[in-house]
């Protein structure tokens, strides 16, 4: 089909993430994340977000890429935490997990800094010795790119072979069909209020695992944007060229969220489809067949987030 053709519209837009036995789900003006105990119960959760996480910038393009970053680190260690202290079933009297404290903080933001310098300064120490065989910069920097995109492939592939990783990735499958069931119609709202009766696992089940807005398209649409960015910048010295590969990163990251979200608005032009293949693809990778408990999971996290939304009232 040819021409620009729109999704139809939601009030609000969905998306999350896998965590430990469960699911998080970003709402309009909440985080819910639902998690499986080990009696089997569904545990649900939510919290209200403001400050930052609905700052008027988050509406500013481009500068809402480096906002949704933060975001997607933040809520997504909150969202991990909780998780993990359900399915372990280590909560307190009121059946909460530990919070996460200051050390934790510092752990997760120093093992996400190291991880970013590798993905990002890591090629450039590994290409550097081209500048003096290749005739041209932007080879060097297209070999750069290719190693990054190598990088990121291959650690996706290698955590997903533990056991612990492949059930994180049908916990994603089971978010991602949930999804694009909601936003196709197939689930109306009041089929998710909970006391409804059980999840609509056979509606949900009919639906693809693949979703254009998937965290995993946004990374590899991070490394295609930085080999356009980077091959802007030349082959500097190396000093500087590592230094430019790390203070690019928020500008890299802000172009690709508004790549992504151009891909959400007209999933049916055929340019989309075609440059969008390989984050497609990539998804089979992230994402595993669920079972039915599973996506009674995400279906739990989704009607949490949709009753937060509609307690708190219009949208502004």
């Amino acid at each position: 089909m040819s021409g620009f053709v729109r999704s139809v519209p939601q009030p609000v837009t969905y998306g999350g993430q896998a965590v430990i036995e469960g699911v998080m789900i970003r709402g309009g003006r909440s985080m819910s994340v639902a998690a499986r105990r080990p009696d089997g119960t569904i545990a649900t959760h939510s919290t209200p977000l403001g400050g930052i996480y609905r700052s008027p910038l988050k509406r500013t393009p481009v500068l809402r890429g480096i906002f949704v970053l933060w975001e997607t680190l933040a809520l997504g260690v909150r969202a991990l935490t909780w998780s993990a202290g359900i399915a372990s079933d280590e909560v307190d009297e009121d059946g909460n997990p530990p919070p996460v404290g200051v050390a934790g903080w510092v752990t997760i933001v120093i093992t996400f800094a190291f991880g970013l310098s590798i993905f990002f300064a890591g090629p450039v120490l590994l290409t550097v010795w081209l500048d003096s065989v290749l005739p041209s910069g932007w080879l060097v920097v297209l070999a750069e790119g290719a190693i990054r995109l190598g990088l990121l492939i291959g650690y996706i592939w290698l955590i997903g072979r533990s056991d612990g990783i492949e059930r994180v990735f049908q916990y994603h499958g089971a978010e991602h069909m949930t999804i694009r069931a909601y936003e196709d119609g197939a689930l109306p709202d009041a089929a998710l209020v909970p006391s409804s009766g059980p999840a609509p696992v056979a509606a949900i089940r009919r639906f693809e695992r693949a979703h254009p807005r998937c965290g995993t398209s946004f990374l590899l649409t991070v490394a295609a944007v930085s080999i356009a960015v980077f091959v802007l910048l030349g082959t500097p010295p190396l000093w500087w060229r590592v230094a430019s590969r790390l203070a690019f990163i928020p500008v890299v990251a802000a172009l690709s969220y508004e790549a992504i979200r151009l891909a959400g608005r007209y999933p049916s032009h055929v340019l989309v489809h075609w440059f969008f293949a390989g984050n497609l693809a990539l998804q089979r990778l992230t994402t595993r067949e669920p079972d039915d408990e599973q996506i009674q999971v995400a279906a739990a996290a989704l009607a949490e987030a949709i009753a937060s939304d509609q307690s708190a009232g219009p949208h502004s």
